[in-house]
């Protein structure tokens, strides 16, 4: 099949893709963005579409699979579902927190985080952003034992160099960095 074929038969199918977008994402703007993420997706995976085989199908599971991977990276990033129009929130700490102590910690954090070793700290910092160990070892091509490994050496280290401090009773706060009082 031709790559003009293709993108024909994908603008073909981009109108019946609608009606699930919008089942999925329940936002026309959001199904728009996930309809566009489908198509770019098959876009540059051709290559894996085998001819014959059902077109919609295909494109029904990239779809649904970019919106399970999008709720999970959002449920990660502590967002919470408002059902108003407002969207999304950004969990936040209570209001009764003491701003100098904790921009006082954050600081802290970043030093400290700036001060980890390299293969330490990308691995851990993709995982601070909502990366899955499998995307980070993928991006860095780098085994996944190794990656999981590198982050828990982060995380340890971390630990080490924030101490009991002002900082490390601030990091239950911080996203991603509640676990480093766990380990």
């Amino acid at each position: 099949m031709s790559t003009i074929e293709f993108n024909q038969l994908l603008v073909s199918q981009s109108d019946r893709l609608k009606p699930y977008a919008i089942n999925f994402t329940k936002d026309g703007e959001d199904a728009k963005d996930l309809l566009q993420e489908t198509i770019y997706r098959a876009l540059t995976y051709r290559e894996k579409f085998n001819e014959g085989t059902n077109i919609q199908a295909w494109l029904f599971t990239i779809m649904r699979n970019t919106f399970i991977n999008r709720y999970r990276r959002r449920v990660r990033e502590k967002k919470i579902f408002q059902p108003d129009p407002g969207g999304f929130l950004e969990y936040r700490s209570p209001a009764t927190a003491n701003l100098a102590e904790s921009r006082l910690g954050s600081k802290e954090i970043q030093e400290a985080l700036h001060k980890l070793p390299e293969s330490c700290q990308i691995p851990f910092r993709l995982y601070f952003e909502g990366y899955q160990y499998q995307e980070i070892a993928d991006i860095m091509d780098i085994a996944l034992g190794t990656i999981k490994s590198r982050i828990h050496l982060a995380r340890k280290l971390l630990k080490e160099k924030i101490g009991t401090g002002v900082a490390a009773d601030n990091l239950a706060g911080v996203r991603g960095l509640e676990f480093i009082k766990q380990a």
